[in-house]
């Protein structure tokens, strides 16, 4: 009987149980499912929109990546083949809910590792807490974390402000190194100017003890002032006056002058070359005329070398000149050619003229004589 009666207690108890079971069910169920890790089929379809894996195993960066390379296909404003409004609306929507999720699961690992370290607190030995982060800080190991990356850049800070200060005092050492050596050169310079100075003293003394001074022109007359431009130095100008006087020229006017002498000797030759040539030109002549172009465009070649050097040492940009070339001195020699033979033949028609102006006065006497001796017979 007593054996019986505990089998209905312990029945009576499983099926209360069991309706307890029953009754809280649903919560605890809610709450397996809000503890796993299964995604909804919508979540899956937006990873797998965005070719993405799933279950959240890739970082915001991946994210970010795979919706713009999806974004630079389907953008509307894109100006690919492959954009569409309607695909891009889908991958936008996938992308802020997968990045929903991503921070959902982030908050969810969190708080378990929270709880994790709460429950290690009690179970870890208080000398292991000690072990690590160089001995600083307190609290739990994410605040003694925390503390150690402040203490960390704190240090760092501390450390470049010690590099700067080192750098400066090595660029103020180096300052004064340079305001020294400035100091020798600048005193340097000056010792060799005096001494030049002692030294063009010393033979323009002996040039006039030798009577070199002699001969100059205006020798014993004193300078006229310089008058014709009061913003010019005048001992400059007397200077350059007496150099002039004496035969000296700057460099790039000898070189104008050269260059304007083998012009005019290379124009000459092809003009006089032109004008032995008939005008049409016989195949002979044209050979000619080219043997002596070809001969000329060689003269030309060292002729625009000078033009360079000539420019680089003239004083004004406005005088410097321009390369010649033989198709345009070959033209001006033919223009020439023309010309001449035009003058040519208009100075033999004005010979003739005046040779028929001559010989008309003596015929026209001629015959008034033979008229006069015919009336008289």
């Amino acid at each position: 009987m007593s054996c019986t009666f505990q089998r209905l207690v312990a029945r009576s108890d499983f099926h209360h149980g069991l309706s307890l079971l029953l009754l809280s069910g649903p919560s605890l169920l809610l709450r397996a499912l809000s503890s796993s890790p299964k995604i909804s089929r919508s979540l899956k379809e937006s990873y797998r929109l965005l070719q993405l894996a799933e279950e959240g195993a890739s970082s915001p960066a991946q994210v970010k990546e795979a919706y713009l390379r999806l974004a630079k296909l389907y953008h509307p404003d894109s100006g690919a083949a492959t954009a569409d409004a309607v695909l891009f609306a889908r991958v936008q929507e996938a992308y802020h809910a997968v990045l929903a999720h991503q921070s959902q699961t982030k908050k969810h690992d969190g708080a378990k590792e929270m709880e994790d370290e709460d429950k290690s607190k009690g179970m870890a030995p208080q000398h292991r807490h000690y072990l690590s982060y160089e001995g600083v800080g307190l609290g739990t190991p994410s605040q003694r974390e925390r503390q150690y990356r402040q203490f960390r850049v704190d240090r760092a800070a501390e450390q470049v402000l010690d590099y700067r200060q080192r750098e400066h005092e090595r660029a103020a050492a180096a300052e004064g190194a340079l305001v020294k050596r400035d100091m020798r050169q600048r005193s340097r310079k000056i010792k060799i100017t005096q001494a030049v100075e002692r030294l063009v003293e010393d033979l323009i003394q002996e040039s006039m003890a030798r009577g070199d001074f002699r001969n100059l022109s205006g020798a014993g007359k004193p300078l006229s002032k310089f008058q014709h431009n009061p913003y010019a130095d005048p001992t400059t100008h007397n200077l350059n006056r007496i150099l002039i006087d004496n035969g000296y020229q700057p460099s790039w006017i000898v070189t104008q002058r050269d260059i304007r002498e083998v012009t005019a000797r290379i124009r000459n030759r092809l003009l006089e070359g032109r004008t032995r040539l008939g005008d049409p030109m016989t195949p002979t002549e044209q050979r000619q005329w080219e043997q002596l172009c070809g001969s000329v465009g060689e003269e030309l070649v060292k002729l625009n070398k000078k033009v360079d050097d000539f420019n680089l040492i003239v004083p004004m940009l406005s005088m410097q000149m321009v390369h010649f070339s033989l198709s345009r001195e070959r033209d001006r020699a033919e223009r020439g050619a023309r010309q001449h033979r035009h003058d040519q033949e208009r100075e033999r028609g004005r010979r003739e003229e005046e040779s028929k102006a001559s010989q008309t006065p003596k015929d026209t006497k001629r015959g008034l004589v033979s008229w006069m001796q015919n009336l008289l017979r």
